[in-house]
This record gives structure tokens, sequence and C-alpha cells, in this order.
């Protein structure tokens, strides 16, 4: 059983939590490979999905992995609700729990927000992304998936590769991986390296090729151009020349290594096309993962009342 009611980030949970939501995700994984894909185990639970930002697979998939589970959902977007006309974060929620909503699935463009819902409301809340903070159930579906090709993390050398200082799937995959025993190596331009970061136990390099052959498995992270208010590197191309990955490099590494990226990709940007399709990639490995995954997550905590 999960130790807290909420999962807010994975820097507040321990490896055996990581350990049960994974194993929990492999047996979901078989029941999304069957013919008859759903089961009743949440059938008297009803989830609010309630999104502040714009998503597209982290939605669907937690959209999916609640039907899958047999639960009523609820889904909520800021573009055409009260928020518009100033109602305030807590009496939205509180507006939604007023019609007997069990849990609550968030994304919001502020750090902390889910945090501070939690210590407010009695409803189980579930972080799809706060901000540039956490993005947990990305971090354990990516530990999911690479556990599927590599096993056991502890030694194993782990890549993070891009948009450090805009991505909170990269601090969530930090927290996960290190609480797992692998090694974490950050590749990226300067400006795009939060400072202190080390702090983290983390390495930092700024050679994408040198990096590339030190690791196990590379997760590369877009350039997150919306989040960005000033120019931190002279243009697109520019990155693309100095930190793109292409097939060529990869067939060009003494060993194999696995290609992850949480999407969407940006296309001659981080990634050429011939990698992103390459028999490297694991990516929609990670999307099909996410599934089940967020089916763990989402009954393992209402498994908790």
């Amino acid at each position: 059983m999960l130790t807290s009611p909420h999962l807010l980030g994975i820097k507040d949970l321990d490896a055996e939590s990581i350990d049960l939501i994974v194993k929990t995700a492999k047996e979901f994984k078989e029941v999304l490979n069957r013919p008859i894909k759903k089961v009743p185990s949440l059938r008297d639970v009803t989830i609010a999905n309630v999104f502040f930002e714009n998503s597209t697979r982290t939605r669907l998939s937690f959209e999916l992995a609640e039907k899958r589970l047999s639960a009523d959902t609820i889904n909520f977007s800021a573009s055409g609700s009260s928020v518009k006309k100033g109602e305030t974060l807590l009496d939205t929620v509180n507006n939604i729990l007023a019609m007997k909503v069990d849990m609550i699935v968030m994304r919001h463009a502020s750090p902390g927000a889910p945090h501070y819902l939690a210590k407010h409301i009695k409803a189980n809340i579930i972080n799809a992304g706060d901000g540039t903070h956490e993005h947990p159930t990305q971090a354990l579906l990516d530990t999911y998936s690479l556990r599927e090709k590599l096993g056991d993390l502890a030694g194993k050398k782990i890549a993070i590769i891009g948009d450090i200082l805009h991505s909170r799937v990269a601090l969530s995959n930090i927290y996960a991986l290190k609480k797992q025993g692998a090694e974490v190596r950050l590749c990226g331009p300067s400006t795009l390296i939060p400072k202190h970061i080390q702090s983290l136990g983390v390495e930092v390099s700024h050679d994408v090729k040198s990096t590339l052959a030190w690791c196990d498995a590379a997760n590369v992270l877009r350039i997150q151009l919306e989040r960005q208010q000033i120019k931190y590197f002279p243009s697109l191309r520019e990155y693309a020349q100095s930190f793109g990955i292409t097939r060529k490099m990869l067939d060009e590494l003494p060993k194999e290594i696995i290609l992850m990226h949480p999407g969407p990709i940006n296309r001659g940007v981080e990634l050429s096309s011939d990698a992103a399709d390459s028999p490297h990639s694991i990516i929609l490995d990670q999307v099909e993962n996410g599934v089940a995954i967020r089916m763990a997550v989402l009954y393992l905590l209402a498994s908790r009342g």
C-alpha cells in the first residue's frame, strides 16, 4: 500500500512505493493486452480530470486508465470554465467535490498547486504536472519502460538531454532514478541547466556525443519555447546542430542504447525523424506503459480508502 493518500511528486515517494507502482502496472499491462481490457476495480469511484494547462498524451492516458478501471469520470478544462470569470482554484475544486468526486487528477501552471489543494480538501490528488516542478506519473512510466529493457536500474547510466531548466519531467526523473540507484547525467546548453542541480547527485555535461557514448539510455526532452521568456540560445537550427540527436550518431556508438522522449517531439530539433523512429527508440512503448502506470496509481490510491 502507498504511504500517502496523494501522488504529488516523486520526491515524496520511497523506493518501495516506486517498486509497488511498477509491479502493479505490470499486472495492469497484462489486462490491457487481453481481448477484454476492462476491470471493475474502481466501479464505485468518481474521478475528476482538472486541467488548467493544455495536454494531449497525459490527459488521454488518464482518461483511458480511468475507463479501463470502470471509474466514473468528469473532465474539466479551465478554458471554458468560471476560472475565466475570476473563480479561485479552491472554489473551483470545492464545487467539483460537491458533486461527490473521490479523486482529482490535476495539471496546473503554478508549481505547488496540487500540494496546496491536498492541504485543503479530502479527495485524493494526483499531480499531472505542476508548472516546471514535477510530473510524477511521467517519471514512473519512464522507470517502468527502462526496467522492461534494462532490468534493475541500480548502477545503470541514464542521460537526460535537452531543456532541463524548464522541464518538470527532468526533475521527477532525477528523483526516481536516484532513488533506484541509477547514475544520472544531464546534458544541454549551460543556459538550460539549472544552477546548483548537481546538489541532487547528478553529473552535468555540455557534450552530447560523449554523453550518448557514456549512457545506457538517453531521455531526450523538447525545447519548451512556451515557457521561455528570454532567448536561451541563438536559434533552433543552432541548437539542433549542437545538441540534436540523429540516427547516424546512434549507429556510430560502440554499444546499443535506449532512446526515450516524453513527447511531443520537435522533429528536426532535439531528435531527427530517423532517430525517433529507429530501433533504439522506445517512445511508443512509453505511451503504452503510461496507461498501465496511471491505472496502477489510481488503483493503489483508491485502495487506501
